[in-house]
């Protein structure tokens, strides 16, 4: 039998693909304007948390003597978790 810990960490991982997965895919559908709309303003949002990110990433690394770097797994997922909550922001403002 599983350890529950293990479990537990199973499931987040899955989440973490699914969330993945699913603003790929949410990126590509075909869609009507409206709708468009609000994927642009979801992803443009995203993008400029992400920009900000980095370059902060940079300037703490500019001015730290050695180099953190940041994680790939975890900068992804919490792109896709400012991903879906604007989305579902956008949704409910403009309506979905």
């Amino acid at each position: 039998m599983m350890d529950f810990g293990l479990m537990m960490f199973i499931l987040f991982i899955l989440g973490i693909v699914s969330l993945d997965v699913s603003m790929v895919v949410s990126l590509i559908k075909k869609n009507d304007e409206r709708q468009q709309m609000i994927i642009w303003k979801a992803s443009t949002y995203t993008l400029l948390i992400v920009v900000l990110t980095l370059i902060g990433d940079v300037l703490r690394n500019l001015f730290s003597n050695s180099y953190t770097g940041t994680n790939p797994l975890t900068f992804l997922t919490v792109v896709a978790i400012i991903y879906f909550i604007t989305l579902l922001y956008y949704k409910k403002k403009y309506g979905n």
